[in-house]
């Protein structure tokens, strides 16, 4: 299940899938080497295009792309699979088949980022908040913590628990050897905190809005414990395999602006310094749904790339944020349905939007339910296909300072 930009119960060439039990010997791999990590040796050149995208490189022959949501439940494999394995928690938190979902799309449609198939909510139990999914709710989380004593009950976050997410990427590491990048991910932790605080999925987010002013001291003790417990849980990504971070704080673009400075801002912040200490070479990307008036507030945080949702004009996302951050998306998921042609002209238009440098080619949101498959593998075929010499031949790349 990819992250729940939209809900929390919907998750992101050749050869055949191997068979499970090839899979399950392929499991019992050694960690991840230090010679799989970049070393201050390695030439960027030798890196995945997309980080070196998300980097801000300069000489990319194009941009790099995948899509939210790129494993699931628009692909009839995964639908085969979800048929045979009908409970979601089965699915995201088995080693096995997390792999296989994985790849699905990757052996489908060659993506330049493979995104691990979990869910934002995967680390809960880990810190001592039990959930669980129901087919007409979505995510449920039976005791909400709203209280002081609640938050001292929460425990640090413990890992181990969570070792079907460390072997998944050291298995999805070695299956794409360098041909793509390698994507984790989290929820930030005020989006954590409404399932949290509210007990599962809400349109109204009454009680943790009210929480700021109720109860802040005790919001205050959650956030913090949250933001901890996320920061070592992108490191522990990171140390099984991932190369680049998204950070979806899904339900940031339900505060007004000011409020998402206050109670959600500090504490991605937070992650961000943490993760820029202690894994530097990992390019971090923050996603909000709703995100058109918080782009120059999200650049504060420290990431290194600022997802766009689709109802962001790229070329204003640009010209807000400048060229000295990289951007990513984000063409409508609704264009995927258009006829193919139309698709086209709508990549080429995100694109030159962009610019020839620090972009990644994304959706802004992720992908829909009933999307053809053909239309993702067209997609695909469109970014391979782009080469920003003919994109922005004979003009000037113009240097772009963000709106004060």
């Amino acid at each position: 299940m990819m992250p729940p930009t939209a809900t929390a119960t919907a998750v992101f060439l050749s050869a055949a899938p191997p068979s499970f039990s090839t899979r399950r010997r392929r499991s019992r791999l050694p960690a991840i080497s230090a010679s799989l990590s970049p070393s201050s040796s390695s030439s960027s050149s030798e890196e995945p295009l997309l980080v070196r995208a998300a980097r801000g490189e300069d000489g990319l022959p194009r941009p790099p792309a995948w899509m939210m949501r790129q494993a699931g439940r628009y692909m009839a494999e995964y639908q085969a699979l979800a048929k045979r394995h009908p409970s979601f928690r089965e699915r995201s938190e088995n080693t096995d088949l997390i792999v296989e979902i994985t790849l699905q799309p990757w052996r489908a449609f060659a993506p330049d980022g493979v995104i691990l198939f979990s869910d934002i909510l995967t680390p809960l139990p880990a810190i001592g908040v039990p959930f669980d999914i129901s087919d007409s709710k979505g995510p449920v989380i039976q005791s909400p913590v709203r209280s002081e004593e609640q938050v001292r009950e929460l425990v640090p976050i413990d890992l181990d628990m969570l070792q079907f997410v460390g072997e998944s990427l050291k298995i999805l590491r070695n299956e794409i050897d360098g041909k793509a990048a390698l994507l984790g991910f989290v929820g930030a932790p005020w989006t954590i905190a409404t399932y949290v605080v509210e007990g599962g999925m809400t349109n109204t987010y009454t009680n943790i809005k009210s929480m700021c002013h109720t109860a802040p001291d005790v919001l205050r003790s959650l956030l913090s414990h949250l933001a901890q417990a996320i920061s070592d849980y992108i490191i522990y990504q990171v140390n099984s395999g991932a190369q680049c971070i998204q950070i979806f704080d899904s339900w940031g673009g339900q505060l007004p602006p000011h409020v998402w400075e206050q109670w959600s801002k500090p504490y991605i912040k937070q992650i961000v310094s943490r993760i820029k200490k202690e894994c530097p070479h990992v390019p971090l990307v923050l996603y909000i749904n709703g995100n058109g008036g918080l782009l120059e507030r999200m650049k504060d945080t420290g990431v290194d790339v600022i997802g766009l949702d689709w109802t962001v004009d790229m070329s204003d996302g640009r010209r807000r944020l400048g060229n000295g951050i990289s951007v990513q998306g984000n063409v409508d998921p609704a264009f995927l349905f258009s006829p193919l042609p139309v698709l086209t002209d709508e990549i080429h238009r995100v694109v030159k939007s962009a610019g020839p440098k620090g972009h990644i080619l994304n959706l802004g949101h992720g992908v829909l339910q009933k999307t053809p498959e053909e239309a993702v593998a067209h997609f695909f075929d469109v970014t391979r296909s782009l080469r920003y010499d003919t994109l922005f031949q004979g003009s000037v790349a113009e240097e772009l300072q963000p709106v004060a």
